[in-house]
């Protein structure tokens, strides 16, 4: 009784919640075949430079096939690997060897044939192709096969090994409900995967054609009513570039004023959270600002070792400190609007001067030095604001965007969870 009562999911659709346990099947009992890719070194494949493209598993993510830098196979020989090694609709595509676990139903008539790392699997009509992938996916592979080899070698899942693997299913018609739930699910993550995508690129189309390129001193693109040239100055005729006093690792608290690390930086830049918030006392801070000064709105704190460059644009008035030498400080003072500023440095004419800069050794650095000779180009305040402005509101759409999409990851996390066994 018990051992049924495990094999019901938690959550159902509520036609099927008084229907019959799910049941254990070998994967290999839910297909009509399986066949691995080709063999590129076996069956001398040449690849040409176009013609019928060839997946590799690095273009199958969770749920999805891509087709970029794809390679291609004449067409002349296509016929040759008729019909082993293209896929249909409704085929599993699993990548086995190498990257390990990606997995896509193929939904949509495309003309290709699949590489020697991925398996193609065609399901039988009492199965469900989504669901069987959903199964898949689910699974933790490297726990599941013996043959997953580990340290040089390359990784890889045995095709009979995976064939006998125990998947929890139910019948035909509760598969494909939470089939067809789980595939509208991910049609909704790629199309704002998508539209986030398409924001970061519009995001560095802008960045290259409102900022001058090197040597210029207009840019391609530019608001009405601003046609004078930009001047161009380096940041430490314009404001003061430091540090902090050092504070020691023994001064660290768990709570008072926020410690940052170039590594905080980093997160912040890609919008993470950090494992680790640091702390330092409120009178620790009050002792040493009197000597160093505090960190005010519209300063600029930059990254000078590890992942060096990266700017954070300081935007609210909480008390402030930071790790000395690791961190840059700009002390706008106003001197430049401040997101205008923060843009400024993510942008390629100076991130391209800190990487000329940093050295050719293995931990480059941007110094205090570096930073005073970094260059910039300005336009008016006014114009500088309309950039700002400009590059705030579309970072904004990028964040709601990520957000939306985060949000519907850990939906379908939650769903994977309660509605499978």
């Amino acid at each position: 009784m018990s051992e049924q009562t495990n094999l019901v999911p938690k959550r159902r659709f509520k036609e099927f919640q008084n229907t019959d346990a799910w049941e254990q099947r070998k994967l290999g009992d839910l297909l009509e075949n399986a066949y691995q890719g080709i063999n590129t070194a076996g069956d001398k494949v040449e690849y040409s430079e176009s013609g019928v493209k060839i997946l590799q598993s690095k273009h199958i993510t969770s749920g999805n096939i891509t087709f970029d830098d794809a390679r291609y196979l004449d067409r002349d020989r296509y016929s040759e690997y008729l019909p082993k090694y293209v896929p249909n609709v409704d085929d599993i595509l699993f990548a086995n060897i190498g990257t390990i676990g990606p997995s896509a139903v193929v939904t949509e008539v495309k003309e290709f044939l699949i590489a020697w790392n991925i398996l193609k699997m065609t399901p039988k009509k009492e199965s469900n192709a989504k669901f069987i992938q959903l199964q898949l996916q689910r699974l933790n592979i490297k726990r599941y096969f013996e043959s997953v080899t580990t340290g040089n070698a390359t990784k890889f899942v045995n095709k009979d090994e995976m064939l006998r693997t125990q998947i929890i299913v139910p019948e035909k018609k509760e598969q494909s409900k939470i089939g067809e739930f789980f595939a509208n699910l991910d049609n909704l993550i790629t199309l704002h995967q998508r539209k986030l995508e398409k924001a970061k690129a519009l995001k560095l189309a802008y960045l290259s054609e409102m900022f001058p390129a090197e040597g210029e001193r207009v840019p391609k693109r530019r608001f009405a009513g601003f046609t004078q040239a930009w001047e161009q100055r380096k940041l430490g005729e314009m404001m003061e570039v430091t540090s902090v006093k050092r504070i020691h690792q023994s001064d660290w608290t768990d709570e008072g004023v926020r410690f940052l690390r170039a590594r905080d930086i980093v997160c912040a830049s890609k919008g993470e959270e950090p494992t680790d918030y640091l702390y330092i006392s409120q009178e620790k801070y009050d002792e040493y600002s009197r000597i160093s000064g505090k960190v005010k709105v519209g300063d600029l704190l930059v990254t000078g070792v590890g992942t060096i460059g990266v700017p954070l644009l300081v935007t609210q008035e909480e008390p402030l400190y930071f790790k000395d030498g690791n961190i840059i400080w700009f002390k706008n003072e106003k001197q430049l609007d401040g997101n205008f500023f923060y843009y400024s440095f993510i942008g390629e004419s100076i991130q391209k001067y800190i990487r000329d800069v940093a050295g050719i050794g293995t931990v480059g650095t941007y110094t205090i030095d570096s930073g005073k000779k970094t260059p910039i180009q300005i336009p008016s305040y006014e114009e500088q604001e309309k950039i700002g402005n400009f590059f705030k509101q579309l970072d904004h759409l990028i964040t709601l965007h990520q957000r939306k999409l985060e949000k519907l990851q850990n939906i379908k996390k939650a769903y994977l969870n309660e509605m499978f066994v």
